[in-house]
């Protein structure tokens, strides 16, 4: 593969230090770099590109200083060091929580929950859509857009509100109603399409293409938007005390977070600010858009594109961008990619409210219900301590398990037809 490294200044007309300690975006795939601006493809090789920085000495004290949300991590993130005096939602440090209760069901001796449900708008997308939103106001976009499956169209439309510039979202027309409605309250610009995600992720890429000033997040901005997703290895190390665990499994949907999540353990072991360590990474997808576990139990590179039939709908992308990166990270360190049922994604979810207290969306029963089946089939070590990502809130899907709960009895308002339930 090609090493060229091509001139890597800043965008000309950019603030200095607009993107922090980024000092290019460079190739995944052969390494050549071009200067930091709305590109997301490399002019070499067409592969994908990610921001590389020149990182100078950070303390784990000069963190814990800083605010309780990702931006204590801005010198670790593409972002100018004025970033929290701009308008923005303020996502992250959310809880890790001691899962003691759902450990024991499944025969885990040391499990936590990284629950992002409590983010802004109640998914991991805040995260990245904080530093999508940085990117889009250095660049002078106008327009702050992305496609979505759902959580991400809620983050973009809040985070546009907030920041007092023209949001436009779109999502397949099949989207759960609940949130449909909720991008809908933040912005009047929600567009259906009639097609699933890959659909409407084409047309963001040709409007992005015809449109001047347009910042798609996960398109022409993607670099940036993605590294948002590091900001939850960050925070699982930092709230761990500074280690990294031995295992931890995510939910697969394009696949970047799992990999940014990988990115920020490396970094962190880089500089100095965990040790180094073995740790196994897994990722959990459902079996209706499965494409990433089929690869991997195949044993090829590769990643053939499927037409989703999942009622886990945030993670159906049926041609991840990211697929083959996940394979690599997930061999690479010992780990797997496994995928369940729908039946198990809605058993997962009622599994971790059950047990925990956390109602999740279809995404976080799907990485539950994942977790399970690794123990069950041997391929994850219940001795060691492992961290389970929860990336959503089970008010958006609903429709999920609305028809497996619901009232145990209905009974007329006396002690006696209380006692004869059995309750």
């Amino acid at each position: 593969m090609s090493t060229a490294v091509a001139e890597t200044s800043t965008t000309t007309g950019l603030r200095e230090g607009a993107f922090g300690n980024a000092r290019a975006l460079a190739c995944r795939e052969c390494s050549h770099q071009v200067a930091l601006g709305p590109h997301y493809a490399c002019p070499e090789c067409f592969g994908p590109l990610e921001v590389a920085y020149d990182f100078p000495a950070v303390t784990r004290e000069e963190i814990a200083a800083g605010p309780r949300n990702i931006w204590r991590y801005k010198a670790l993130l593409p972002v100018p060091t004025d970033i929290e005096q701009s308008p923005n939602t303020e996502p992250g440090f959310t809880r890790l929580l001691k899962a003691d209760n759902l450990g024991r069901t499944l025969g885990i001796d040391n499990l936590w929950v990284k629950d992002d449900s409590t983010n802004p708008t109640n998914s991991f997308k805040d995260r990245v859509v904080a530093c999508a939103l940085s990117a889009a106001r250095e660049l002078g976009a106008t327009v702050f857009a992305c496609p979505s499956t759902g959580n991400l169209a809620n983050a973009v439309a809040a985070a546009g509100a907030r920041a007092g510039i023209k949001t436009v979202v779109f999502i397949p027309s099949n989207l759960e109603q609940p949130k449909q409605v909720n991008s809908a309250v933040y912005t009047e610009n929600l567009v259906a399409v009639d097609g699933n995600y890959d659909d409407v992720n084409r047309l963001a890429s040709e409007i992005a293409g015809e449109e001047e000033g347009w910042a798609f997040v996960n398109v022409n901005v993607r670099p940036f938007y993605a590294e948002g997703s590091k900001t939850l290895g960050f925070e699982i190390a930092e709230q761990l005390g500074w280690r990294l665990p031995d295992q931890i499994v995510i939910p697969v949907a394009s696949g970047s977070q799992l990999t940014k999540v990988d990115k920020a353990f490396q970094e962190l072991i880089e500089l100095g600010l965990v040790e180094d360590k073995p740790y196994k990474v897994y990722g959990a997808q459902a079996t209706g858009c499965s494409p990433v576990s089929v690869a991997f139990k195949d044993g090829v590179d590769a990643i053939r594109p499927v037409r989703p039939d999942t009622i886990a709908k945030s993670l159906a992308i049926g041609n991840p961008a990211d697929g083959i990166y996940v394979l690599d990270i997930c061999r690479r360190t010992g780990g797997a990619v496994e995928d369940i049922t729908d039946d198990e994604v809605r058993e997962g979810i009622l599994l971790l409210a059950r047990t925990e207290g956390i109602f999740t969306e279809t995404a976080g029963g799907t990485t539950v219900g994942v977790l399970k089946k690794l123990v069950e089939t041997g391929q994850l070590d219940p001795a060691l301590e492992t961290v389970v990502i929860n990336t959503g809130m089970g008010l958006k899907t609903l429709d999920a398990v609305s028809g497996r709960v619901g009232p145990a009895a209905t009974i007329a308002p006396s002690y006696d037809a209380f006692a004869a339930t059995g309750i």
